[in-house]
């Protein structure tokens, strides 16, 4: 049995640091273009982590629609190996395992997605490995250096809640609007920053998004 004939099961990825720990969440019907998101998780020195429940809530999104998630921890997360880097050190543990990913499914397509940090670390490694649709959640314009952020030549979808606590809404949206290309920007009503009683919906429109990637 192999790591995508099982409905989730979890790997191991050489990453610049150390062992990463990575789960897998897969449909029932597999073939060698089904589609595969790599989630990138939030902030580790705050708790973050690929359990962390809108990390799930997209894996969930992307099997629905018969796609495999990749989600993993950054170093020194879980059973990661390594320390907190910063920034840069997750950067390269984003992109060797999309380097993984394309090694094991070379015919699949490869999308990417990230909650917070997570966001910001997905649209870096965007840069560089040229994904065919982005997902952002809640990214930390403010708290993380956007300026040096190219907007994904893909499409690309931007969810926000209008309540959160930790980042500006005000501040994240008019980032968005200023990209080129621009994303499909999803404001969320009376929404926190880690959609508390909100991940139904978050899980809905993620799900729309991907169906239309999909179907294209």
């Amino acid at each position: 049995m192999t790591l995508f004939s099982q409905a989730s099961s979890t790997c191991r990825i050489d990453g610049p640091a150390g062992v990463l720990q990575a789960v897998l969440d897969v449909p029932a019907e597999v073939t060698a273009s089904t589609p595969l998101t790599v989630i990138c998780h939030p902030h580790p020195p705050d708790g973050g982590s690929m359990t962390n429940k809108v990390v799930a809530t997209l894996a969930k999104a992307c099997v629905e629609c018969h796609g495999i998630a990749l989600r993993f921890n950054f170093r020194g997360v879980g059973d990661s190996q390594g320390i907190y880097d910063g920034g840069a050190g997750e950067l390269a543990d984003c992109l060797a395992v999309i380097d993984w990913a394309r090694q094991q499914r070379p015919e699949a397509p490869l999308l990417l997605a990230g909650f917070s940090f997570g966001a910001w670390v997905a649209l870096k490694a965007a840069e560089q490995k040229k994904p065919v649709a982005m997902i952002s959640i809640a990214p930390p314009v403010g708290f993380r250096d956007f300026s040096q952020v190219l907007a994904p030549a893909c499409p690309w979808l931007a969810v926000q809640g209008d309540s959160d606590e930790i980042v500006d809404p005000q501040t994240v949206v008019q980032w968005l609007e200023r990209q080129s290309p621009k994303p499909q920007i999803i404001v969320m009503a009376e929404t926190s920053h880690f959609f508390h009683g909100k991940l139904l919906p978050l899980r809905a429109h993620v799900a729309q998004f991907l169906k239309a990637i999909h179907a294209a």
